[in-house]
């Protein structure tokens, strides 16, 4: 009997864990959404500075796409309600690979610059 080495473990629970920890967190906002329970965590920069950064309302936004409310996600938060498929792709893409690989620097670079570019727009008055 040949037992899977430690790498081969790892790679596979590295592979499995989003397909895990995706329906997890849908069922926890599914059933305890976030406008009705208060244990979900507050955003510390908004806490401190009064300024919304790009996450504020994401948690709202993804539990208003679970119910099936595209507009109230966009409304609470577009940038994250623009993102979560791109995100699943990429997830999914990545579970099928071999050897997981950083996104390029440009997508890196231009995330944080869109994320920039939101925050400052989205605190304008």
């Amino acid at each position: 009997m040949i037992l899977p080495t430690r790498s081969r473990i790892a790679t596979f629970a590295s592979a499995a864990a989003p397909w895990f920890a995706i329906p997890t967190v849908a069922a926890l906002l599914l059933r305890f959404p976030p406008d009705r329970y208060p244990f979900y965590p507050r955003c510390p920069v908004y806490t401190l500075f009064h300024l919304q950064c790009p996450g504020c309302g994401a948690t709202r936004a993804l539990a208003a796409l679970l119910h099936g409310h595209l507009r109230e996600a966009f409304h609470l938060n577009p940038l994250t309600t623009l993102l979560i498929p791109i995100a699943l792709l990429y997830i999914a893409y990545q579970s099928r690979q071999p050897k997981r690989q950083q996104p390029p620097g440009y997508a890196i670079y231009s995330l944080l610059a869109i994320s920039a570019i939101f925050t400052i727009i989205r605190n304008l008055p």
